[in-house]
């Protein structure tokens, strides 16, 4: 555990929604271009991209069998990460062992935060009505220093991140975003050499307006950024790129000088899962020391949780990973931000992803959160608007001990294709898949953020 750990870094070392481990393994060997996707209203996809039928193999019965997950397709957040990047995270945690999710994400939400506290020459709650201007507008930069020096300048600095473009609306969320769509393989892991970038824009939410800063909270010249990140629960294999991310953009900003002219100072927490009270003792003891910004949490669930303790504080909270619809016109006071973008956005690209693939009918099994509801109406709009008839539609209860009366339910309405929207749950919901003939070998299984990584192959394979 290092949620009583504060990190202050000088000039030396400083995560659908959500994605599985091996999600972020970031080939910069692909070749395929990215496509692009456009939203122009929540549920009306205007490009449908057609992509390779998964692929199938012969896999028995049970978890753990070899090649019984091969086929299994999805998408999440996803970026291709330059091999400069990655180094500097590895240097970070060496154990990263390739996996970056939602590093880069977590990186500008700070990079950001710090670049609007620089402008605003405050670490007070006024910084937070500069945060969406330094995406959009200004003179493109695309790193702390540069970005700085701009400002220093008497300029207005456009950021744009190593997780994209970013281009926040008036509500403090990108307007575009990039995908991965990922295919496992033979040995129940992401075939990283069948990974497709997809490119995604939102227009309808580029015309929501400014949402004013509600709130009086002073600064003392210090720049302090907390953390709600996953150590533990059902998310924990997001938490260390996450905090590779969050202290390497630290470290970043103090190499450059800092923000008011002093070193940053980041604080890592722990934000456990929707099941514990953790993120809100996290947020108690992170509020005690005076933080300016919370960075997290990765779950939109556990962020909602805590969300109005936060702005209630006049405190800025920047998730890398929120994707729930349900934030983006969440009454937040103006100090509510993501870098990760809404499940609209995700759920037309699943939508042409599934259409694509010539499915007639999709059942969808969704958890019971406001991640796993939201993107499954969304992906429901998409796929109704490609012609794709949703035959069954299983939301469950994540602490189920058993998934037999979902899937026996999936079996029965027959579909060309199955739609999982779940976290690491999602291991025991495909093993009964597989005991009841509808598993990846045996029908076409789609997933997306949280169930799309290798932790889900390893669970598989470990019978959990």
């Amino acid at each position: 555990m290092r949620n009583k750990k504060m990190v202050r870094v000088g000039a030396l070392l400083v995560g659908l929604a959500l994605v599985g481990a091996a999600c972020g393994d970031d080939d910069d060997s692909t070749t395929d271009e990215p496509t692009t996707t456009t939203a122009a209203a929540a549920d009306e996809p205007t490009t449908t991209v057609a992509t390779d039928e998964p692929t199938t193999t012969a896999g028995g019965s049970g978890g753990g069998t070899e090649g019984a997950l091969a086929g299994l397709t999805g998408t999440t957040p996803l970026v291709a990460l330059s091999d400069d990047f990655k180094a500097k995270l590895d240097a970070i945690d060496p154990n990263l062992n390739d996996t970056y999710n939602y590093a880069a994400e977590t990186y500008d939400a700070i990079i950001i935060i710090a670049l609007a506290a620089e402008k605003a020459k405050t670490d007070g709650i006024e910084y937070a009505s500069e945060i969406n201007g330094i995406t959009r507008g200004g003179e493109k930069c695309t790193d702390f220093a540069s970005c700085k020096a701009i400002i220093a300048a008497g300029g207005d600095p456009d950021y744009d991140g190593v997780s994209g473009p970013l281009e926040f609306a008036g509500n403090g969320e990108p307007l575009e975003a990039s995908y991965g769509i990922l295919q496992f393989g033979d040995d129940n892991r992401i075939d990283d050499t069948k990974t497709v970038y997809k490119a995604a824009k939102a227009l309808a939410s580029a015309d929501v307006p400014q949402v004013p800063v509600v709130g009086t909270r002073a600064g003392d010249g210090v720049l302090k950024i907390g953390s709600i990140l996953p150590q533990t629960g059902s998310l924990a294999f997001l938490g260390p790129p996450e905090f590779a991310g969050f202290n390497l953009a630290v470290k970043d900003i103090n190499d450059a000088g800092g923000v008011l002219g002093k070193p940053v100072e980041g604080i890592e927490g722990d934000s456990g899962d929707a099941t514990t009270d953790t993120a809100n003792q996290t947020v108690d003891r992170q509020l005690s020391q005076n933080v300016d910004a919370i960075i997290g949490a990765a779950s939109s669930g556990v962020s909602l949780t805590v969300i109005d303790k936060i702005t209630a504080a006049g405190v800025v909270q920047f998730s890398p990973a929120n994707t729930s619809k349900r934030l983006s016109t969440y009454d937040d006071k103006g100090l509510y931000f993501r870098t990760a973008p809404s499940d609209i956005l995700q759920g037309a690209v699943l939508g042409e992803l599934i259409a694509g693939d010539g499915n007639a009918t999709v059942a969808i099994v969704a958890r019971n959160d406001a991640y796993g509801t939201g993107l499954a109406e969304d992906t429901t709009a998409a796929l109704e608007e490609a012609g794709v008839e949703v035959v069954e539609t299983k939301i469950y209860d994540e602490k189920a001990a058993t998934f037999d009366a979902e899937v026996a339910a999936v079996k029965a309405a027959a579909p060309d294709a199955v739609l999982l929207i779940t976290f690491d749950e999602g291991s025991k919901i495909l093993k009964t898949m597989v005991e009841q003939g509808v598993g990846p070998t045996d029908i076409k299984v789609y997933g997306c953020d949280g169930n799309m990584g290798n932790s889900l192959g390893e669970a598989f394979d470990a019978g959990s």
